[in-house]
């Protein structure tokens, strides 16, 4: 019994530390992002953003459609400290990153085609002639990342957060300073182009030079990739829609509107993914781990752990949800010039989309219990109601009615969720609810944020 409650002594004061650098990592690499963008908006043009973010999708797609769950599989298996399975699974990834590099290099060539035979709309960010360089040189960020330290997953199986923070941040510090040095000499995309080499780059060497834990060594063992295979042809098949239904927002609207008019939801969508992340971020890399231990070592707890982490997760959601639906467009006037004002009434609409990111927790949980099946019947419904809702969206009321059906996608896989917490007993209304008064008490400081921000 004592070695019981210490157990959970060790495990809670794991979680509070992890939680802790978790928070303070993200905190340090949005004040960093943020702060960038702000300085890269006034540098260069809502064009080169709107060509970027098609860029950077179409390359997280690539990564997320080859993605067998190397850090899911790494923390969830009981041999994730084995060094065979380490580096078998380095390896994959290895390969993975070559493969990856060169299909976007094969993409890029097909856009380059398209667009000399007509075959994009001319008004689209898809006829740009800057697009299939930067998605080639862009691409190049898959092969160094494949090289990554396989050490990031260890620490993060621990809840050892402290070292992969400082990784982390000190990327983001390079990556701004090799794009701040190179906007001296040439204001042009090539900017933004930089820094995500520059942040792979630093990212990856610290990897293997400042965490502790396993070397990474050229090694191939037959089980561990079958454990790895089993394991990631679920995850590969939720990355796949996953990728399609968080991004395709900005591929369809990319072939439906200008590079002007993406760069300013870019903008939008960049302020709601800032929330967005910092909560993901907690759920993969503190809840998702904390909930593979207790679901390994005490089940019968799991439902009450997960309600630990929800009851805080949803309370911020809801209360910043709040605020942004009410302040959204005086903030973005606060921060961006007269160019980006139209940032405002996406980013209100966007808001709202924050209340249902705490059913992301309900998702790892279903990892958790092997059933990561369900993830992709999740994703496959967000998917489905995001491509039909966005164009009929854009159809009948233009860019205002394509913004509602992505938010309208987000919410479409609530009932679903709900629906498999139920029949594996993680689900109680009653606390569901308690992020309710979160969401008034976000709403009444978006009025008070307004009246201050119409004083200054």
């Amino acid at each position: 019994m004592l070695n019981v409650s210490a157990d959970r002594v060790t495990l809670k004061r794991r979680v509070l530390n992890a939680g802790k650098w978790s928070l303070v990592g993200y905190g340090l690499g949005q004040a960093v992002r943020f702060g960038t963008n702000l300085l890269m908006t006034r540098i260069l043009v809502p064009e080169m953003f709107g060509v970027m973010g098609i860029a950077s999708v179409l390359l997280v797609g690539l990564t997320l459609f080859s993605d067998l769950g190397i850090k899911p599989s790494i923390i969830q298996n009981q041999r994730g400290n084995d060094p065979a399975f380490l580096n078998t699974a380095w390896v994959v990834q290895i390969l993975r990153g070559a493969l990856l590099w060169l299909i976007a290099l094969a993409i890029a060539l097909l856009l380059f085609v398209a667009d000399r035979f007509d075959a994009v709309p001319r008004e689209s960010v898809y006829a740009d002639a800057r697009l299939p360089l930067v998605i080639a040189v862009m691409s190049f960020v898959a092969v160094i990342e494949g090289f990554a330290s396989t050490k990031i997953f260890e620490e993060n199986r621990k809840l050892s957060l402290a070292r992969i923070t400082f990784v982390g941040a000190a990327s983001q510090i390079a990556a701004l300073i090799c794009m701040l040095c190179w906007a001296l000499f040439d204001r042009s995309i090539w900017v933004l182009v930089s820094g995500g080499l520059c942040s792979a780059l630093v990212r990856t060497a610290l990897g293997h030079v400042l965490l502790p834990g396993t070397p990474n060594r050229w090694h191939w063992d037959k089980s561990a990739f079958s454990e790895i295979f089993q394991f990631g042809k679920w995850i590969l098949a939720a990355s796949v829609i996953g990728f399609l239904a968080n991004n395709g927002d900005r591929l369809l609207l990319g072939g439906l509107v200008d590079s002007s008019t993406l760069g300013k939801y870019v903008i939008a969508f960049l302020i709601f993914d800032a929330v967005s992340q910092l909560l993901m971020r907690i759920i993969v890399d503190v809840s998702f781990p904390t909930l593979s231990e207790v679901a390994r070592e005490r089940p019968a707890h799991l439902k009450r752990s997960y309600y630990k982490f929800h009851v805080y997760i949803a309370s911020f959601a809801w209360f910043t949800a709040g605020v942004f639906c009410v302040a959204g467009p005086r903030l973005i006037g606060l921060l961006y010039d007269a160019r980006y004002h139209e940032a405002g009434w996406m980013l209100r609409i966007l808001a709202l989309a924050l209340m249902t990111v705490p059913y992301s927790i309900a998702a790892r949980c279903f990892v958790v219990l092997g059933k990561p099946s369900h993830l992709s019947y999740i994703g496959g419904i967000r998917l489905g109601t995001l491509a039909i809702a966005t164009i009929v969206g854009f159809h009948l009321f233009g860019v205002l009615g394509s913004v509602w059906g992505i938010v309208l996608s987000y919410f479409s896989v609530v009932p679903v969720t709900i629906f498999f917490q139920v029949r594996h007993d993680i689900f109680d209304l009653r606390k569901e609810l308690y992020a309710l008064s979160a969401g008034f008490g976000g709403v009444a400081l978006g009025f008070l944020s307004n009246y201050l921000i119409g004083k200054i």
